[in-house]
């Protein structure tokens, strides 16, 4: 008996330290999805990065207490399921999000977004904005801009001159 509480124990612990280390996670109801749409979202999330596991309720409630996010339990009702990711905040949100659309059986209870408590709506925005790569990419568009815009003028006017001197 007190190995399979040392082990809840472990477990609890275990959630908690992936509450905390998460740059994101999103809780999920997944009641009504089928064992092969299940297994599709899993294999997007694991291509992703983002760790996905089923846990007893009262066992996400225990480390949610640990790790001092207790705004999460009343979202702890029925089949839950959560997605860490600890690489990328968007990850997470944005696989759960595209797989929700095509499902309408996912249903996104709530998130945690570098540590604080987001509602579904906050994780759905999160999910809607670019890639951190796609988000670098603009930024660099944006920057080159000036130089470019420089770089054309300057050409111009030296073609203006070209022109002017033959």
């Amino acid at each position: 008996m007190s190995n399979v509480l040392e082990q809840k124990k472990q477990l609890v612990a275990d959630i908690a330290t992936k509450l905390r280390d998460a740059s994101s996670a999103v809780i999920v109801d997944y009641r009504g999805l089928n064992v092969a749409q299940v297994t599709e979202l899993r294999k997007q999330l694991r291509e992703a990065g983002v760790e996905y596991k089923v846990y007893k309720n009262t066992l996400i409630r225990r480390a949610t207490a640990e790790a001092d996010l207790t705004g999460l339990d009343e979202h702890l009702v029925g089949p839950t399921a959560i997605a860490f990711g600890t690489e990328d905040v968007i990850t997470p949100a944005k696989v759960i999000n595209e797989f929700a659309k095509k499902n309408d059986a996912l249903e996104i209870k709530v998130g945690v977004i570098e540590g604080n408590v987001s509602t579904a709506a906050e994780v759905k925005a999160l999910a809607e904005l670019p890639s951190r790569d796609g988000l670098l990419s603009m930024l660099a568009n944006v920057l080159q801009a000036p130089v470019r815009g420089f770089a054309i003028a300057t050409k111009a006017v030296a073609d203006q001159k070209e022109e002017q001197g033959a």
